[in-house]
């Protein structure tokens, strides 16, 4: 083995010590990341669901939360929490992606499962930094809302050789996982994730009812986000793409669209919801 090597492996061996050592530690962020994410998904549900009953709100997505967080009183330390929860959640998918704490694989289906976590990860990354920048008054955050951000980078993945094609491929892709969502949610095996066993039986059941539906909310919002990209792609026009908020205005305008919102957003409050119960009840192998 060259000097190389050796020092390559020494170095693989050095991070694997002191993964091990910051287990406990991880196990902690995963729970507090999770906890983050429930808080952004109730904020934008209870927004299109005022919205929906013409009580006020908007319908916003995750950037759109953080603003309105950020305008409440105390917003200022609420959002710095949120923001250090999803931070703690981006690491958290990362060391999924890398390490495979959960023993996903290497084989096609692991591989794929992993390649979510990594984008799971970038995404969270880009709302700590967005959150950051509303924090310390020094711009949007690079995209004044998610609409304007898939506007942006669907134009500007539009602007290379083959674009439209690799465009419609990732609305293809963002669209089977929201009916993949939809599957996980008719499925709803949450005993492979929660210690259903700290609870009792009728805890147990409304946590099925409560993932149930907040998956299935899950799933039309990202297929209509990812059926929005496919157009912008085949009409060749960023301004198609369309964001959570993008999606949940599209219900909105439909002609039943006051009880399409207002039942997707509850949805996604429960999604929201689900997301503490994991924080609290959720297998974490570190």
């Amino acid at each position: 083995m060259t000097d190389i090597g050796m020092a390559a492996d020494r170095a693989r061996a050095e991070v694997r010590q002191a993964v091990r050592k910051a287990s406990p530690f991880v196990g902690k962020f995963a729970r507090v990341g999770y906890a983050a994410k429930g808080v952004i998904y109730c904020v934008v549900g209870a927004m299109a669901a005022l919205s929906a009953f013409g009580f006020g709100g908007e319908t916003t997505g995750s950037k759109g939360a953080l603003d309105a967080i950020a305008g409440q009183p105390f917003g200022w330390t609420m959002l710095l929490v949120v923001a250090l929860g999803l931070a703690c959640y981006a690491l958290w998918q990362f060391m999924r992606a890398v390490e495979d704490p959960e023993n996903e694989g290497s084989d096609g289906k692991g591989l794929a499962k992993r390649a979510g976590f990594l984008i799971s990860g970038v995404v969270h990354a880009a709302l700590v930094i967005y959150a950051l920048h509303t924090l310390l008054g020094t711009g949007n955050g690079g995209g004044g809302g998610d609409d304007a951000g898939a506007r942006s980078w669907s134009g500007t993945v539009m602007s290379y050789p083959f674009g439209r094609v690799v465009l419609g491929l990732i609305g293809a892709g963002i669209a089977v996982y929201g009916l993949f969502q939809l599957y996980k949610a008719y499925k709803a095996q949450i005993d492979k994730m929660l210690m259903l066993g700290q609870m009792s039986a009728g805890a147990r059941r409304w946590v099925t009812r409560l993932s149930r539906f907040g998956m299935a909310a899950r799933g039309v919002v990202f297929g209509m986000i990812g059926t929005f990209l496919i157009l912008a792609a085949v009409q060749y026009d960023a301004g198609a793409a369309r964001g959570l908020g993008g999606a949940l205005e599209a219900l909105r305008d439909h002609p039943l669209g006051k009880w399409l919102l207002g039942l997707v957003a509850l949805g996604l409050v429960a999604y929201g919801l689900f997301q503490f119960i994991k924080a609290r009840y959720r297998y974490i192998q570190t």
